[in-house]
């Protein structure tokens, strides 16, 4: 029986920073942001809105278009959490209208908090399969000004119906772990803003991957070449290019030629290149920028997925696009909400 993702929609808030003007400001050349880290602009939220309502947002279409009844399980993946105790998925439980039969948790993990409850929902479904789950992931990234971290920034939400015979993606079953603890990244309780050691994080990210790579490897039996495109977590998109660089390496092959090489990865990457960090939403925002921009169909391809973590826990894993899938997204939605958000300065 697959299990996989039925429904995937993303939101991000509707003000926006270009990072050509952030470079103006802090006396810097733009190609440091749009070149080096492969950032355009950056979502900037609102004073009225959070989590709750970024999360909410994503979730609307997909529950308006699949119905709530079936809905067992909600899970809200954020490291941005607004109470200590309470569950952001209660607060949306409200607001999407969803049956009270219905377990509403929150999971944390850095940025590897959806794929942790991706897999807790696929593990309910399998378990009953005429139920679903909704998964949420939202977050916003902050940093304090005039920091190495501050054109990274960024905010922005993914919800996921996961169900048995998905309509656009089948999880493989095979995955790829590691798991160490490290102090990489800091988001305390007295401070509004993330601290980061950014280049040890980056260097982690990356052996992290080349370890989850090669546990996914070992249990699928899978190489490079069997998998379409690539979704990898991007606190900036310019990971993405050293990531499977870094794979290129470990598997002793030659990287393809640019263009191959923007083909495996530039779909997937439109969208967090226009929104910023969006933390625990950054791998699945890249899933749903693939969906929409890929420019031949991804029927029957496998995609392969890495999520990684802070702290650490990172993940690799991989599936299937479902036949059809196309009928079946929000690319109109998600195209216009990115093109009428309004610029600040």
């Amino acid at each position: 029986m697959k299990i996989g993702i039925d429904l995937i929609s993303f939101h991000t808030p509707a003000y926006v920073l270009d990072l050509r003007v952030l470079a103006e400001k802090r006396g810097v050349d733009p190609d440091k942001f749009v070149v080096g880290i492969g950032q355009e602009r950056m979502a900037v939220v609102p004073p009225d809105q959070d989590i709750v309502t970024l999360a909410a947002n994503a979730a609307l279409p997909v529950v308006e278009k699949a119905g709530r009844e079936n809905i067992e399980l909600l899970i809200f993946a954020t490291e941005s959490g607004i109470d200590q105790s309470k569950a952001a998925a209660m607060f949306c439980h409200k607001l999407l209208g969803l049956p009270s039969t219905c377990r509403c948790i929150e999971t944390k993990e850095a940025c590897y908090g959806a794929t942790a409850s991706l897999r807790m929902a696929a593990a309910m479904v399998a378990a009953r399969p005429h139920t679903k789950a909704l998964v949420l992931a939202a977050d916003i990234a902050r940093y304090d000004l005039a920091s190495p971290g501050e054109p990274t920034q960024g905010a922005g939400a993914v919800a996921m119906l996961v169900s048995a015979h998905p309509r656009v993606l089948a999880l493989d079953p095979e995955a790829g772990f590691h798991a160490e603890d490290i102090m990489d990244f800091w988001r305390p309780n007295y401070r509004e803003e993330a601290l980061v050691d950014g280049k040890y994080s980056t260097r982690m990210y990356l052996t992290t991957l080349i370890d989850a790579w090669n546990n996914y490897k070992a249990a699928s039996q899978r190489g490079l070449a069997d998998h379409r495109h690539y979704c990898f977590h991007m606190p900036f998109t310019k990971i993405a290019y050293k990531s499977y660089e870094r794979l290129c390496k470990t598997e002793a092959v030659a990287p393809p030629p640019k263009d191959e090489l923007e083909r495996l990865l530039e779909p997937a990457l439109q969208y967090n290149r226009q929104t910023g960090n969006t933390y625990a939403a950054c791998v699945y925002e890249g899933f749903a920028s693939l969906l929409d921009n890929a420019p031949a169909a991804l029927d029957d391809r496998r995609i392969g997925f890495f999520s990684y973590g802070s702290g650490c826990m990172a993940e690799f894993f991989s599936g299937v696009v479902q036949r059809g899938y196309r009928e079946h997204l929000f690319t109109d939605q998600h195209r216009a909400m990115l093109d009428v958000r309004t610029p600040v300065t």
